[in-house]
């Protein structure tokens, strides 16, 4: 019904203005047709306008239309036209459509529905309703239900909502934004400042970062260290309050954080948008995790004449080193969770992307966290590996980066003397998909170029190795060439581009590096053009290379290289070998249309997150848990119900209750 009034509302729109359109109107509906034909007459606007259908449908419909002795209307007839693999999904939608107990055409062919049900108006069947909106679907911000609101976005394809972004991201440019060591609250003695140049345009100079000294981090440790007791006695719910407010603050600034992460991390402003929104739903959703979790101690059964309790605590001085390829989500997530599990943080920010975190510390501050609670500490790897991982007054460590130097923190651990404390890493992934020939090549390649393109290929889920079968690979490829050149290479700041700068100088070199050796190994099959007058920045061609098996990928290539590998369909028990042989297991994707296929590679493949005839990228807080395997990750999962657990340590108290009387209720039970 609400549709039928929406195509209306559109009908009318389309004939206010003759000079712009052609109005063409798809229908097999009787009461749509006769509407538009109202619309046209009532509009007063040209005749230049035709009806169409599908071949085969509503002939019997429009044989009282077409023609110069009845409405004299022209109809255009259309059909689609393809082999089965193109129009099967065209023509299940179509089943679907007309098959629905609302459609038009599935309830004329009702003999027993009264005439005036069946051309009812819509607008007026709508107006009468008490309540417009169905009830039954949430709206945006209550997708959550009562445990949490929705982060909000501005609509991307709102002039005015891009207006205040582009207006946001010129009045950043008039800020030099500061990263400094914040320790209780004061700015630390810093080693050393350096400018940081925004990666699309080493001429743009963004802020200064006062890298963190050795004494910072000394003071940092002792400051956390003698702020703990008091903060993880804090009662959740008061924590949980602070993260919500953080929440707000950072829904009302988001489009300056926006800028900032466009400005100093490259991303483009579709993706620095969804970076925000994360960062917000971590902190809803690790406040209420925190509430449920952690308000109250558990009751646990056992004989009468006891009582048993579990309790969740903090553990202490919890370490946070966060990545610069999402330098506020994963920032804010694992700050959060340590927080609200009861710990106070040191959080150390990756060097290319030190301004977004000072300024997300600064929020939580801002929101009610205690100033010793949080320290925050730019600072170099050097530092961080030698003294800040090293001190024995940790109790634990969250990572977000590359493999091995989670091994290398891994170890530093292991070599300290006192507790054994826990570390929780999400490192990176050879993430493959596996495409069969019953999938369609159109979404393949739109899923492929979104996954392993977005973001310039810089983040963790990435898509990297794409296996397609030999049936469709030619035509595949062929469509991934072409999208390729329609895809735009440049500036971040303006909106039509689809690809930013990779990260800074190393990131380019490598992959300059990667790209030649590939070239000796496969194929060069697809490239993105760059462009002829790029900014001054880092700037590389995404690409995909064909070759023969992933051994000659010996460690994931953080970037926006894509490997493509055919396969036949007797061999995909050799595929399944290949990718868990890698030994990485983060985020692994399907395309097939037969669902024993994809039950069989999702049970067989080792990853943490299996994505189905979709793109790999863009896991939502709450509802895809993300977090890897193998030399992915030591889990558990970001966004997921078994994170908050990971920071804290567990507490049973045992009470004999027959020392005060034991058990009363005992007393009051009747014979009966």
């Amino acid at each position: 019904m609400t549709s039928d009034v929406s195509y209306l509302a559109c009908a009318r729109r389309l004939f206010s203005d003759p000079q712009a359109f052609y109005p063409a109107f798809a229908t097999h509906n009787a009461h749509t047709l006769a509407a538009v034909a109202e619309i046209a007459i009532s509009s007063g606007g040209s005749d230049e306008w035709e009806y169409q259908r599908l071949h085969g449908m509503g002939e019997e419909l429009y044989d009282q239309i077409v023609g110069a002795k009845k409405w004299n209307r022209p109809c255009r007839v259309y059909a689609p036209v393809g082999s089965h693999e193109d129009l099967l999904a065209y023509l299940v939608r179509r089943l679907l459509e007309n098959g629905a107990n609302s459609s038009f055409v599935n309830r004329i062919a009702d003999a027993e529905l009264p005439i005036d049900a069946l051309i009812a108006d819509p607008v007026e069947r709508l107006a009468a309703l008490a309540v417009k909106r169905q009830p039954r679907i949430p709206l945006p911000r209550e997708l959550f239900g009562a445990e949490r609101a929705n982060s909000e976005g501005p609509d991307m394809n709102d002039k005015a909502a891009l207006q205040d972004l582009h207006q946001a991201i010129q009045q950043s440019r008039n800020v030099n934004y500061l990263a400094a060591p914040l320790i209780g609250g004061k700015q630390g003695s810093g080693a050393s400042s350096r400018p940081v140049c925004s990666p699309a345009n080493q001429r743009e100079v963004v802020g200064q970062v006062i890298e963190a000294s050795v004494a910072d981090v000394s003071t940092a440790m002792a400051v956390a260290q003698a702020a703990f007791p008091a903060w993880e006695s804090t009662p959740a719910a008061t924590r949980a309050a602070a993260l919500d407010a953080a929440a707000d603050l950072m829904q009302e600034r988001l489009p300056e954080l926006v800028a900032l992460i466009v400005r100093e991390g490259g991303r483009i402003q579709v993706d620095a948008v969804s970076e925000v929104r994360e960062a917000i739903d971590f902190c809803r959703y690790y406040a209420a995790q925190a509430k449920e979790k952690f308000a109250a101690p558990i009751e646990l059964p056992g004989p009468t004449g006891e009582r048993n309790s579990l309790s969740l605590h903090g553990r202490g001085v919890f370490v946070c080193i966060s990545p610069w390829n999402f330098p506020l989500a994963i920032f804010i997530g694992q700050v959060a969770a340590a927080l609200m599990a009861g710990n106070t943080v040191i959080a150390k920010p990756a060097e290319q992307t030190s301004l977004i975190a000072h300024y997300a510390a600064a929020l939580l501050h801002k929101a009610g966290v205690p100033k010793g609670a949080l320290c925050f500490l730019p600072a170099s790897g050097e530092v961080t590996g030698q003294y800040l991982v090293a001190d024995p007054r940790i109790a634990g460590v969250a990572f977000t980066g590359s493999t091995e130097v989670a091994q290398i923190i891994n170890r530093s651990l292991a070599a300290r003397d006192g507790a054994i404390v826990p570390l929780i890493a999400e490192t990176g992934g050879q993430n493959a998909m596996i495409a069969d020939s019953t999938a369609l090549p159109e979404q393949i390649v739109d899923d492929v170029i979104t996954s392993a393109f977005r973001s310039a290929g810089q983040r963790c889920s990435a898509l990297r190795v794409l296996f397609v079968q030999d049936g469709i690979a030619d035509k595949v490829i062929e469509m991934l060439a072409g999208a390729c050149k329609e895809l735009s290479l440049g500036d971040p700041l303006d909106l039509a581009t689809d690809i930013g700068p990779v990260i800074d100088k190393a990131a380019l070199e490598m992959l300059d590096v990667h790209a030649t050796r590939m070239a000796g190994v496969g194929k060069k099959v697809a490239a993105v053009t760059l462009p002829a007058h790029a900014p001054k920045g880092y700037f590389f061609a995404p690409c995909a290379f064909e070759i023969p098996d992933m051994s000659s990928l010996k460690r994931e290539v953080f970037g926006p290289v894509l490997h493509i590998i055919r396969f036949k369909g007797e061999d995909i028990e050799s595929v399944i070998q290949q990718i868990n042989a890698s030994g990485y297991g983060l985020t692994f994707g399907v395309h097939t249309r037969i669902d024993y296929t994809m039950e069989v590679l999702c049970r067989r493949v080792r990853a943490g997150n299996c994505y189905v005839n979709r793109s790999m990228i863009g896991a939502v807080v709450g509802v895809q848990p993300f977090g890897g395997q193998g030399i992915s990750g030591t889990g558990p999962k970001a966004g997921g119900p078994h994170y908050l657990p990971r920071f804290a340590t567990e507490r049973t108290i045992t009470i004999n209750t027959t020392a005060s009387g034991g058990n009363t209720t005992l007393v009051s039970l009747s014979e009966e």
